[in-house]
């Protein structure tokens, strides 16, 4: 499912133009601006910091409880396997995409010069012209700040329930999806980088799942990733 995700995510990039289409929506030809502005206060505070914020102080306390009195995680019905887990991921899942925004090179929304910028539109796959670049990379693909809202999706190794586990994806797909829409406003990503971003996610949490969760909760992935696989 996951590979389906991405897959799709590329073809669509590659060879569609709803990249470009979706941006539009956000861009002001008239005033050459894009819906949010990079420092306009109210919704970076709501959209980015804030955000980002609430997930650091997620971590800390998952990693208080992991650190803590076998007590603690007795009481919140946790093994401390499962806790590093859902820290592996949610640390994990940003780390992997920051590697991947500096090794692809692609040019934000905001650099290309269909909006502005000095940088031709060249998809992920695709060369640029020679001679015909800035000079500096471009770090836009996956989508980086995305991923802190869909690395959320680690809390599924402590989710003991079907309805705790549709409780996670509904929560780590509205802040990935929050936290990523704000990029597309101010021109900082393309929407099929989101939906990259949140198929690795799903694949940088199954096999942590698999070798460091508790087997119990091995075996009850194992249909999702046998999924995943076929």
């Amino acid at each position: 499912m996951a590979w389906a995700l991405i897959a799709g995510a590329m073809v669509v990039s590659e060879f569609t133009s709803i990249d470009l289409w979706v941006q539009d929506l956000f861009f002001d030809e008239t005033t050459g601006g894009w819906m949010a502005g990079r420092r306009d206060a109210m919704p970076r505070a709501l959209f980015y910091t804030g955000p980002k914020y609430v997930i650091i102080l997620l971590g800390v306390g998952l990693l208080t409880l992991w650190g803590g009195k076998q007590a603690w995680r007795e009481r919140c019905g946790v093994s401390r396997r499962n806790l590093g887990v859902a820290l592996l991921v949610i640390g994990l899942v940003p780390t992997f995409i920051g590697f991947l925004k500096g090794a692809t090179g692609v040019y934000c929304p905001w650099d290309i010069r269909r909006y502005g910028g000095p940088a031709p539109y060249v998809r992920v796959l695709e060369r640029h012209p020679e001679n015909d670049r800035p000079d500096y990379e471009g770090r836009g693909f996956p989508a980086g700040h995305a991923s802190g809202g869909f690395a959320l999706i680690g809390l599924l190794a402590l989710a003991k329930t079907s309805q705790q586990r549709k409780a996670v994806w509904g929560i780590a797909l509205a802040m990935g999806w929050w936290m990523g829409t704000y990029q597309l406003a101010k021109g900082a990503h393309y929407i099929s980088h989101n939906f990259v971003t949140m198929g690795i996610a799903w694949l940088v949490y199954v096999p942590i799942q698999r070798w460091v969760g508790d087997q119990t909760e091995s075996n009850r992935e194992g249909a999702n990733e046998k999924a995943i696989n076929g």
